[in-house]
């Protein structure tokens, strides 16, 4: 969009030289042809910058009349931008950093005395998000450091904030906490992930020690191809959630139901809100205790939601019990006491199952969590133990409990796909059991992008532009940088970068054209192609 107010008068003027005194393709002297003229926005204020050209007038020379601009001119900003590479940086600072909204970026930039539009702002911090990347994938920077390793342990996983479009896959150093790649991908098949991991691999100076991810198949496949020798852990967090997850539905069935059947403290709380005597204090105490054990929602695999209820309010009514024999009970307390036994009697029957079931369950994490163990002697282990597993299966068939034996059979399927890579971890040194850094750090940016956002869920412009924004994200909440560390080696890296980012987005403008008007987008497709049989 054309600009609608003239740019602010420059402050102050400075002249830029050539260094370069010679040409670099024949030798001979560069002349000072003549002088242009590039006006900038910095933190400290708009600056004329009188920039020398000079030029090899050598009639058989390669550069012959090329221009030869100053070289200081790169350490300013990008090619025909006109704010710097400091008011990126504080762009970039303030939004990963700070988490601040564009509007509040833009607010914060007029009171520093910036001209600068809304719309710009968003386009800087896409600047901003690309130079980032750039500076954090820089094999130069990243060389030494892994040298001084001498190994990687790579993490691999995926992010999909919209359901059927592409994924952003991230290649994680789980030693030095690097993000080696970034990109999205329309789809997770084996080859799209081998070219990854191939691409890393041929990047690398230094050998990769071991793999972690979570069970995708997918996943497993491309690892064997592109790093046949290398060992694979698979997550012990996604193969304990995704084994015990028939556990885990009827432990949250069974608290369902519990919670259903003690509905009714809200009106026990009403009878005596406003009362202040010590009694009133008791009976809404005890109220508070089963609104707070109703409320209380575990995490699988290793928490029991149901069974943690169902003990807790085992514990109030127990209370209530030994209240009751000191002397009689106030009629709410009654009325609360007897909510919690009828919920208690009703929902008996469903804990017994749920009960055995965790408890196998927990003896698998508490054999997996022996790092003392080598990967052998946790293997056989294990083996031995859902041997026990089955074995307890076949007596259950005969008592006919049918849902348990349901679900230790999905228990024992899982960990039979499983182990070949659940023990690797053991021997290899510094590989991590779980795949849950790499889970944080999507997590941490989730959290980030809530806070500058307002949204509740990651943006779709997450996954056209992951590649760069989470990894500027992450890298500027590590450490800020200054303008100068955001300037890039080479401008064509730079332009070749953007230009990957500007497909993906067009692909998405695309997809939001049809969408408003599909019959025009269809005619436009139709017109096109009619074009393209036309003779050249």
């Amino acid at each position: 969009m054309a600009r609608k107010t003239p740019r602010p008068p420059f402050t102050s003027q400075t002249t830029l030289d050539v260094v370069t005194a010679s040409c670099p393709a024949c030798g001979q002297p560069l002349t000072i042809d003549y002088y242009n003229r590039r006006t900038l926005t910095t933190l400290q204020g708009v600056v004329r910058f009188r920039l020398q050209i000079r030029r090899c007038h050598r009639f058989t020379c390669s550069r012959y009349r090329l221009p030869f601009r100053p070289e200081a001119e790169g350490r300013l900003a990008l090619p025909y931008h006109e704010f710097g590479f400091d008011v990126l940086a504080l762009i970039g600072a303030l939004r990963y950093a700070e988490h601040r909204s564009v509007p509040e970026i833009h607010q914060l930039l007029g009171q520093r005395g910036l001209v600068v539009a809304v719309r710009t702002v968003t386009n800087l911090l896409e600047r901003y998000d690309e130079l980032r990347a750039l500076t954090v994938a820089d094999l130069e920077r990243l060389r030494p450091l892994l040298h001084q390793q001498g190994r990687v342990i790579l993490a691999l996983d995926g992010l999909q904030p919209d359901v059927g479009h592409e994924v952003l896959w991230v290649i994680r150093d789980c030693l030095s906490g690097e993000i080696l790649l970034a990109r999205s991908l329309l789809s997770a098949t084996q080859a799209d992930l081998a070219t990854l991991l191939r691409e890393v691999k041929e990047h690398l100076s230094v050998p990769v020690a071991g793999v972690v991810s979570d069970g995708q198949s997918s996943i497993r496949k491309a690892v064997a191809k592109a790093l046949p020798d290398v060992p694979h852990q698979l997550c012990h967090f996604h193969y304990l959630r995704e084994a015990a997850r028939p556990i885990y539905e009827a432990d949250r069935h069974a608290k369902k139901e519990l919670k259903k059947r003690v509905r009714g403290v809200r009106k026990i709380e009403r009878q005596v809100e406003q009362r202040d005597d010590l009694l009133a204090q008791v009976i809404a105490g005890y109220c508070a205790a089963v609104r707070s054990a109703l409320t209380d929602d575990g995490r699988p695999p290793l928490e029991a939601p149901g069974l943690r209820l169902e003990e807790r309010l085992h514990a109030i009514g127990t209370s209530l019990d030994k209240l009751s024999a000191l002397g009689g009970l106030p009629k709410e307390l009654k009325q609360l006491r007897q909510l919690l036994r009828k919920g208690l009697e009703e929902t008996a029957a469903l804990w017994p199952e749920v009960r055995v079931g965790f408890q196998w369950v927990r003896r698998v994490a508490r054999l997996l969590g022996r790092e003392e163990l080598s990967g052998q002697q946790v293997k056989k282990r294990l083996r031995v133990l859902l041997g026990q597993m089955r074995a307890a299966t076949q007596r259950l068939d005969k008592e006919g409990e049918k849902e348990l034996i349901k679900a230790l059979r999905h228990f024992g399927k899982v960990s039979k796909s499983y182990e070949p890579g659940l023990c690797h971890s053991y021997d290899v040194v510094d590989l991590p059991r779980t795949n849950n850094d790499l889970e944080q750090l999507f997590g941490s940016y989730r959290y980030h992008e809530r806070r500058a956002s307002g949204r509740k869920v990651a943006s779709p412009g997450l996954v056209v532009r992951g590649a760069v924004r989470l990894v500027a994200g992450v890298a500027t909440r590590l450490r800020v940088v200054t303008g100068e560390e955001l300037a890039p080696k080479t401008v064509a890296a730079w332009q070749k970068l953007r230009a990957q980012m500007q497909r993906r987005r067009q692909a998405r403008v695309r997809q939001r054209r049809f969408r408003r008007d599909s019959q025009a987008y269809l005619r436009e497709l139709e017109k096109k192609f009619s074009q393209s049989l036309l003779p050249p």
